[in-house]
C-alpha cells in the first residue's frame, strides 16, 4: 500500500456544514484508525466512517465557497481534492419553507417562523444581494410560505390563521385570501393563479381578488406542504409524514393526482432548474440534503447537508438552502425556472 492517499471523487460535490459526504480515494493507510484524519478547509472533520477506499465524513463549520480536501494518515497527506461549502448568511432564524428571491432586486426572503402560536417581533427577514441582513415585517404570526407573483407582488402565508397575505411596497401585511386551512406552501401557475397547500390535505385554488375554492385532496402532512408548478404546468407537492419513504404528488392542470417519485424520507421545500430536473430537500437512501430528481426520476444527492427544509434559485445560479435554524448560499450555477409567463 502506498504511504500517500489519492482521492478520485467527492460525493456530493457540494455541502452545507453539517453535512456527510462520501470520500472515494485509493491507497488511504487506515490500520491505525488514530493515526487518519480528513481535513476540509483549514479545520478537521469528523470521520463517520473509514476505509481504505472509501471515507464518510461530516463537513465542519467553514467560512464557504471552494475548499480542498485533504486525506492524513501516520503524517503523509493526500494531493487537495475540490468542494464547494455553503456559505452561512444568517443564523437564528426558524424557517419550515422554501425561502424566496425578489424578481425585482434579487434579495431573498426567509422566515423566523417560530411555534405555533408564538409571537415573534420580528417574522420576516430581507437578505440583499451583498448579504446584508434587516428586518422586514413582524406583521405575520408563523409565516411559512413565501411566493412572487407575476406582478412581482409577495405574497406569505400564515399557517396560524389559515390566512395568505400581500405585502405591499410599504412592508405591510395586507390579508388577501382567507379561510385555508393550515396553510403552508404556495405557488403560482403561468396564468397567475394562486395555490394553498392546506396541510390536513385539501390544495386551495386562489383567484386574483382572493377567493378560494377546494381544488384536490391528498394525503394530510405532519408537518407542512410544499408546491412547486413543473414545466410541465402540473403542480408537484411534498408533505412528510411519519414514515421514511415518502412521495412527491404531481396534479395535472385537471386536478388529476398521482405519485411522480417515490422513496424520500421527509421531503419538504422543493424547486425546478430551466432543465426540468427538480430539486427536494429530503433524504434519500439514507442519505440527506438536497436531492435532484431528472424529468425520467432518476434521483441523485447533490448537496450533503442536515435539517434542510427548503431551497431556492437566484436568476445568477446561486441556491440558497434554509435548514431549521440558518440560510446559506452555494454557488451552484443552476439557474432557477423562469418565472410563468
Amino acid at each position: 500500500m502506498s504511504n500517500v492517499a489519492k482521492i478520485i471523487d467527492i460525493d456530493p460535490p457540494y455541502a452545507v456544514a453539517g453535512g456527510e459526504i462520501v470520500i472515494d480515494c485509493n491507497g488511504f493507510d487506515t490500520r491505525d484508525p488514530s493515526q487518519c484524519s480528513v481535513l476540509i478547509g483549514d479545520s478537521p472533520a469528523q470521520i463517520v466512517a473509514l476505509g481504505p477506499r472509501r471515507v464518510l465524513a461530516q463537513v465542519p463549520e467553514t467560512s464557504g465557497g471552494v475548499v480542498d480536501v485533504r486525506l492524513s494518515s501516520k503524517g503523509h497527506v493526500s494531493k487537495p481534492a475540490s468542494l464547494t461549502v455553503a456559505r452561512k448568511l444568517a443564523g437564528d432564524l426558524h424557517p419550515v419553507s422554501n425561502p424566496a428571491f425578489d424578481p425585482d432586486d434579487g434579495a431573498l426572503f426567509v422566515t423566523r417562523s417560530g411555534s405555533r402560536g408564538e409571537e415573534l417581533p420580528v417574522t420576516l427577514f430581507r437578505i440583499d444581494i451583498s448579504g446584508d441582513v434587516s428586518e422586514y415585517s413582524g406583521d405575520i404570526p408563523n409565516p411559512t410560505g413565501i411566493a412572487f407573483g407575476l406582478d412581482g407582488q409577495m405574497f406569505v402565508t400564515s399557517r396560524l390563521e389559515g390566512i395568505v397575505y400581500k405585502l405591499n411596497p410599504f412592508k405591510e401585511a395586507v390579508v388577501f385570501a382567507r379561510n385555508v386551512g393550515v396553510a403552508t406552501g404556495i405557488a403560482f401557475d403561468r396564468r397567475g393563479l394562486m395555490y394553498i397547500g392546506d396541510r390536513t390535505g385539501t390544495i386551495f385554488k386562489v383567484n386574483g381578488i382572493g377567493e378560494e375554492r377546494a381544488w384536490a385532496q391528498i394525503e394530510p402532512s405532519v408537518s407542512a406542504f410544499h408546491l412547486a408548478f413543473g414545466p410541465d404546468d402540473s403542480l408537484y407537492i411534498t408533505g412528510p409524514t411519519v414514515t421514511s419513504f415518502d412521495c412527491i404528488w404531481r396534479i395535472n392542470p385537471d386536478g388529476d393526482v398521482n405519485v411522480f417519485f417515490k422513496g424520500l424520507g421527509r421531503p419538504q421545500g422543493l424547486a425546478f432548474d430551466r432543465e426540468g430536473n427538480l430539486y427536494v430537500a429530503a433524504a434519500l437512501r439514507g442519505r440527506r440534503g438536497i436531492v435532484r430528481i431528472s424529468p425520467n426520476g432518476d434521483a441523485k444527492v447533490i448537496v450533503a447537508g442536515i435539517n434542510l427544509v427548503g431551497l431556492a434559485f437566484s436568476s445568477a445560479g446561486e441556491m440558497a438552502v434554509v435548514s431549521i435554524d440558518s440560510v446559506y448560499s452555494l454557488p451552484t450555477q443552476i439557474k432557477g425556472a423562469l418565472l410563468p409567463s
